[in-house]
């Protein structure tokens, strides 16, 4: 109802209806129960997406169950014949974009409901001064160990999507909330991101926040954007004593990835990325210095871990870095034996070792690359 009042394509459609459940289960509806949430009756239907039905014992349970919801911009219904039931008066603060609480104890009745309030703040909404007070006036750390992580996953997987995504992190230090799911956003702030010269920003999550905000107004993807966030993960874990340099911190983040995506409960695809971009980042960042067999070693590392289309915007984000021809080096890198023109016999282990057939195999490939960069590419001496 909210996105139709605004004009806003709606992704999916959000029905209250007092059905028999037999009789919604004979339409294709499923229940989906929850422990945290109200349940639902699910459907998905090619013309409209997903359908989501709250089944109502009878109409006149409408109000109570709207009284139920979270915002008030989210409290309202309209019939099949347009008529607007709008009981806390949600529709004016669609125009000021303002998040207020349905009722003093909406936010604790589901405290992830929080956490939606920052999503939504990441495409220009704002919670109230009233609404803000509650977050402020409690501590939530008992309340969120009852919730599965991944819902809030899922609301930060979302808001990274939005215009504004770093502003869901910022808002999380801002109360204090959400140290149970992601107690690396807090850790960063408290950890200095490099040495002085080269980290003028200070703290480790200032230049996350920068680096995010600069990949966001290059790419709309979000495994790019969560990627470019985490990217000093590994920071967090260097020896103290050897601050401000964080030598080795692109391996400990790539070791650390597994178990830091594993506990947010993150798609393997988003696991391989984060930790490719741990990897691989800062000798990126190094690009026009790098040997060319290393930076087709960095090609195929990268075509490994699925990060290949947004790792030079990486470099432009963290380091404002280019990375110059990186499509001919991919290029080159996929380039198979017999397209290097090596023959056949020569890729029997009896006739070539394993080792030495790799070491053939990257040098036909560095010869394939010399061929374009003397055509202008600079490339080092090896």
């Amino acid at each position: 109802m909210r996105d139709f009042l605004l004009g806003v394509a709606c992704q999916d459609v959000d029905l209250a209806a007092a059905i028999p459940a037999a009789e919604l289960a004979s339409l294709g509806f499923r229940l989906v129960e929850s422990k945290s949430t109200p349940n639902i009756y699910f459907s998905y239907r090619q013309e409209f997406g997903k359908i989501e039905i709250t089944r109502l014992e009878s109409v006149e349970e409408l109000e109570a169950d709207l009284h139920r919801r979270d915002y008030r911009v989210n409290a309202m219904a309209m019939s099949l014949d347009g008529a607007l039931t709008d009981p806390l008066g949600g529709e004016p603060d669609l125009k000021r974009r303002t998040l207020r609480a349905c009722t003093p104890t909406s936010i604790s009745d589901d405290p992830l409901r929080m956490f939606r309030a920052f999503r939504f703040e990441c495409e220009g909404w704002r919670l109230d001064r009233e609404t803000e007070s509650i977050l402020t006036g409690s501590d939530w750390s008992d309340a969120f160990a009852n919730i599965p992580v991944e819902r809030f996953s899922q609301e930060m997987l979302k808001a990274l999507a939005k215009p504004d995504p770093a502003r869901f992190f910022r808002r999380m230090l801002e109360f204090q909330v959400g140290q149970n799911y992601l107690p690396e956003i807090f850790e960063m702030a408290q950890v200095i991101a490099g040495p002085p010269q080269h980290h003028p920003e200070g703290d480790l999550f200032t230049h996350s926040v920068q680096v995010l905000e600069r990949m966001a107004a290059l790419t709309s993807d979000v495994n790019g954007r969560f990627c470019a966030f985490f990217h000093d993960l590994g920071k967090l874990y260097t020896p103290k004593d050897q601050h401000p340099k964080h030598h080795g911190h692109d391996g400990l983040g790539a070791a650390a990835a597994d178990a830091f995506c594993k506990r947010l409960r993150l798609p393997s695809a988003l696991l391989r990325a984060l930790k490719a971009t741990n990897k691989l980042h800062d000798k990126a960042n190094k690009w026009e210095e790098l040997r060319d067999s290393t930076r087709i070693r960095l090609a195929l590392d990268a075509v490994k871990g699925g990060i290949v289309e947004f790792l030079p915007l990486q470099v432009a984000a963290d380091c404002g870095g280019k990375m110059p021809e990186w499509d001919e080096v991919l290029r080159v890198a996929g380039l198979n034996a017999a397209q290097l023109g090596i023959e056949a016999e020569m890729l029997d282990s009896k006739v070539t070792p394993p080792e030495k057939l790799q070491q053939m195999i990257m040098q036909r490939r560095v010869e394939e690359l010399r061929k374009k960069m003397s055509r202008g590419f600079p490339h080092p001496v090896p």
